[in-house]
């Protein structure tokens, strides 16, 4: 209740006057629920021992304080009844570019504008091919700049994580997805309201490409990038030596001029940091421990489509690999289309085995995403593993402690245990055979739903293209998978050119695109940049590589779904009194 008064002459007149104070409870009440949750009588999959068929996981404020069969449920706790349920560790995606709003061109635009800062790639200004400078006081072009890190371009984006959480990843190792050296790595969490929230470590590697540079600038060969990597890394020695001779005894000495790209490197020749090389074919893997051994590196390799073929060196050079998920897939069927070559139907058979086949023979390996568009390969994928021989409690730990434990943050990801990070993986039935429902990422509950359609209305480029590229060549056939997140695309190319993910992807409000992408020609492989229009369901283009003739590439997709009908709702939290449910009636129309 409250007393009002008021004055009537001199003489003051009180009034009790009843309130309603339940919002205000309710209001307070809200303020004060504690971050707590227990999920009770659900199969829990430790990964760190054995199974636990009818289990209690508790989480609170971000952490697991409880997990077993007969815990303690705490008073203050949101219960949810996990009949039917099983619980992962939450995934980990080994490699990728999410959670970050840019590219390391635009890191190196927005730094030299003076926006540097966590989330400072999100609207920097564009950087053109062949600019010869990138971040201040950097003394290398743009894509030779190690010193460039994934923290400064984290940025949290809940419907572009919607698609891996709807996959059961709820964190990611997170490096720019273009240059030569790319830049230090970071693991993040997807979730959180802010970057300093989603980010777990960093920096957790250096990440190295074997792509010539675009646009015409050197390195634009693969010896030249060889060359440009050996060089900058036997600058980075003499570096380290002269800032540790002038650190010992300065006297007489000519203070040596810093340089952060060479300052970058120094915990990597230490050993201190591993370095991701991204490589695929057994030359570039071969190419790529030849040079860890020469400067004494720890090398991951990344990608590795034909890693079986070194696996007796990785196992003996104890070199892990972050084993692609994205496995190559049946173009569209077209008339006029070629046939596929021989190497490409081989590698649609071979990359559900490659797991099985590091497996037999030691090597450490985990699972990366490797630029997939549709998320549901990326459980789908990993099932057929089973095909090269490798159990289902081999390829959850794959996608659990393994990338945690080569990430060097097992300490605190990767198995459900007290005291680690609150990210689980919440499924209805087998991870591989049924559906995610929820994830957990930093304690917080998060509803599983697929992502906006690539191909819906205001996606003007996204989906599966079947397209032709002419060339001096001749004809080749491929498919396009695209992803349209704003004005950005990511996705892959695979076909007669080889398989690649796209890079440095935008498109235009007129429907005028440009992406990169490396293709394999007969000289070997080569950056081709492809500029375009999309009209409809007709994309056709340009496609530039240097030393050959311009050439062209036209194709089709199938007609996009007009998205105009009601949508079902995926399975939710429901929050009754204390305890908080799932419903899992089905799905549901909009009202």
């Amino acid at each position: 209740m409250q007393i009002r008064g008021f004055l009537v002459g001199t003489t003051l007149v009180c009034a009790v006057v009843p309130v309603s104070v339940g919002a205000q409870i309710g209001v307070q009440r809200e303020r004060n629920t504690p971050n707590v949750y227990a999920i009770t009588n659900a199969k829990i999959i430790t990964v760190a021992g054995p199974v636990i068929d009818r289990g209690i996981v508790v989480v609170r404020n971000g952490v697991i304080t409880g997990v077993g069969a007969t815990v303690q449920i705490p008073g203050d706790a949101r219960v949810i009844d996990g009949n039917g349920l099983t619980v992962y560790p939450g995934l980990i995606d080994a490699n990728s570019s999410l959670g970050l709003a840019g590219d390391a061109a635009g890191a190196a635009a927005a730094a030299a504008a003076g926006r540097g800062g966590r989330g400072a790639g999100r609207g920097a200004a564009p950087v053109q091919a062949g600019t010869p400078t990138g971040a201040p006081n950097s003394l290398h072009p743009i894509g030779l700049q190690p010193e460039l890190t994934a923290v400064d371009l984290v940025h949290p984006d809940p419907e572009a994580f919607a698609g891996p959480q709807s996959a059961g990843i709820t964190a990611v190792q997170s490096a720019p997805a273009t240059g030569i050296f790319r830049g230090l790595a970071a693991v993040v969490n997807l979730g959180g309201s802010s970057a300093q929230a989603m980010i777990v470590k960093a920096p957790v590697a250096e990440h190295i490409g074997f792509t010539p540079q675009r646009g015409g600038g050197y390195p634009n060969s693969l010896l030249g990038v060889f060359s440009a990597l050996r060089q900058m890394l036997l600058d980075a020695q003499h570096y380290g030596a002269e800032q540790a001779a002038y650190a010992k005894n300065p006297r007489g000495m000519h203070r040596p001029e810093i340089d952060p790209s060479l300052d970058a490197l120094q915990p990597v020749l230490a050993r201190q940091m591993p370095v991701v090389m991204e490589a695929s074919s057994q030359r570039e893997i071969e190419r790529a421990l030849d040079l860890a051994k020469e400067f004494n590196i720890r090398p991951i390799i990344a990608g590795g489509e034909e890693a079986d073929k070194v696996a007796a060196r990785l196992k003996a050079e104890n070199v892990p690999v972050l084993i692609s998920l994205n496995f190559p897939r049946r173009p569209q069927a077209s008339a006029d289309a070629d046939p596929e070559p021989i190497r490409v139907l081989r590698a649609r058979v071979d990359a559900p085995k490659l797991a099985g086949k590091l497996a037999q023979a030691g090597v450490k390996f985990a699972f990366e995403d490797g630029g997939l568009t549709n998320w549901a390969d990326f459980l789908a994928n990993a099932g057929r593993t089973s095909e090269g021989g490798l159990s289902a409690e081999q390829t959850i730990r794959a996608l659990t402690l393994s990338p945690a434990e080569i990430l060097g943050v097992s300490d605190r990801l990767g198995t459900i245990e007290t005291g680690k990070i609150a990210n689980l993986t919440i499924t209805r039935g087998d991870l591989f055979t049924g559906r995610v429902t929820q994830v957990f990422v930093d304690g917080t509950p998060i509803e599983a739903r697929a992502p906006a359609n690539a191909n819906a209305v205001g996606s003007v480029a996204g989906g599966t293209w079947t397209i032709t590229v002419t060339s001096d060549e001749g004809e080749k056939s491929v498919t396009l998978a695209l992803q349209q997140v704003g004005d950005q695309l990511r996705g892959t190319i695979q076909g007669a050119l080889g398989s690649s993910q796209i890079s440095n992807g935008s498109i235009g409000a007129n429907g005028e695109l440009q992406f990169t992408a490396s293709v394999t020609l007969a000289a070997g492989t080569e950056e081709a940049r492809f500029s375009g229009t999309v009209a409809g369901n007709v994309i056709r283009g340009t496609v530039a590589v240097v030393g050959h003739p311009q050439g062209t590439f036209i194709g089709t997709r199938p007609d996009t779904p007009q998205g105009n009908g009601r949508r079902g709702r995926p399975p939710n939290f429901r929050v009754e009194g204390s305890s908080l449910s799932t419903d899992d009636s089905g799905l549901t129309t909009d009202d």
